[in-house]
């Protein structure tokens, strides 16, 4: 959250007292208000505190009073004074103690100024409570004590709701403890007013996509990507999705979008070639996936599918009714899809459904003592 100064009470209150006694307290509870100010412009800590701890000092003996104990006024100052010291006081548990204080002097002083005549008061002690709260709910969340910091940041972002990093520090408070909804709500605080980092949008779409609602993650994803054109991984999350969704031609259009600035991303010729295949168009799929070969050699994902594109090419040789180019066909397209899957299968030995596939293929090549290599390597899974 951006810097934020003190705010410090200028106006002086003026109140109709009854009785020598309840005025006098008061009115020095009021007097001290107005001496913090210049104590505050002079810098000096030990008059701040000195003035402070008058000033409080007089609003309980005020408190305790028949008269003015229902007096908004009373509990208001008492209210400010604590606030500020729970927040510039180096001693944590004397900090805290003024924070209960000031906490519990705002609530009567809120329920009791019905006709709003305190409203400069109630106003800064709520702010100094904020920015405590702030503080408290930022050590919660870096002690793993989400709630505690869910509850702190949500208050505090609730009182400064166009700050982005407070919604977003939120955010992250009530997802930490599985709160999906709550973590939502203030993602799109922050969204809503401004914040443009993708991770945002990428954990929106991840959150929505767990509440099926797609329709909604795709959206999500949509505005990401026109706060950050083009950028990478927000691209193929959404790519993605389209694809689980099966928005064939929307993601088709996405991917050629991309390619055109990127024509080096693996994944983008992949997910290029995974859709032809998925229309049966083998032949346009076998170049999509050399070029991500050309990208990168070892690509698990491009040789199992383009070993997969070869066994359909020679499954669909078969049906040639000529024999000898049958043959012919045949044993090239398998001997290139054994090539591939073999390749596939040294970059990564534990995938059972490449062994699945070689175990196929070499059963057909009547290669024998290869099937049982690699059923004994099946059994070892």
């Amino acid at each position: 959250m951006k810097n934020r100064s003190l705010i410090i009470i200028t106006t002086s209150l003026f109140v109709s007292l009854h009785g020598y006694g309840q005025k006098s307290q008061l009115k020095i509870a009021q007097n001290a208000v107005g001496k913090l100010q210049a104590a505050v412009v002079s810098k000096d800590k030990n008059k701040q505190m000195s003035v402070i701890g008058e000033g409080i000092k007089a609003a309980e003996s005020a408190q305790k009073d028949r008269k003015t104990k229902n007096w908004p006024e009373t509990w208001a100052i008492k209210a400010y004074l604590s606030s500020y010291v729970a927040l510039i006081d180096g001693n944590e548990s004397n900090a805290d103690r003024y924070y209960g204080m000031a906490t519990e002097a705002l609530d009567t002083a809120a329920k009791l100024d019905r006709f709003q005549n305190n409203t400069s008061l109630i106003d800064a002690a709520n702010y100094n409570i904020m920015l405590i709260k702030q503080t408290k709910g930022s050590k919660a969340f870096q002690n793993n004590d989400f709630k505690n910091a869910f509850l702190n940041l949500k208050d505090v972002s609730d009182f400064f709701p166009k700050d982005t990093t407070l919604a977003i520090n939120t955010a992250l408070s009530a997802q930490s403890m599985g709160d999906l909804d709550n973590t939502l709500a203030y993602f799109k605080r922050a969204k809503e007013n401004g914040a443009k980092n993708p991770a945002l949008f990428q954990t929106m779409a991840t959150i929505y996509t767990s509440k099926f609602e797609n329709e909604q993650a795709i959206n999500t994803l949509e505005e990401g990507l026109v706060l950050n054109p083009g950028h990478p991984i927000l691209n193929n999350d959404y790519i993605n999705f389209l694809i689980d969704n099966e928005k064939y031609d929307k993601a088709m259009k996405a991917i050629d979008k991309s390619l055109t600035v990127d024509s080096k991303n693996k994944l983008l010729y992949f997910l290029y070639g995974y859709l032809y295949q998925l229309n049966g168009k083998n032949t346009t799929a076998e170049l999509a996936y050399k070029k991500a070969l050309a990208v990168d050699q070892n690509y698990f994902d491009a040789l199992y599918q383009l070993g997969l594109v070869y066994i359909e090419f020679a499954n669909t040789s078969l049906k040639d009714n000529n024999a000898e180019n049958k043959v012919k066909s045949f044993s090239s397209y398998i001997n290139r899809a054994e090539m591939s899957l073999l390749q596939a299968n040294e970059i990564n030995p534990n995938d059972k459904a490449t062994v699945q596939l070689l175990t196929d293929i070499y059963t057909r090549k009547n290669k024998f003592d290869k099937v049982q290599e690699l059923k004994r390597k099946l059994e070892e899974f």
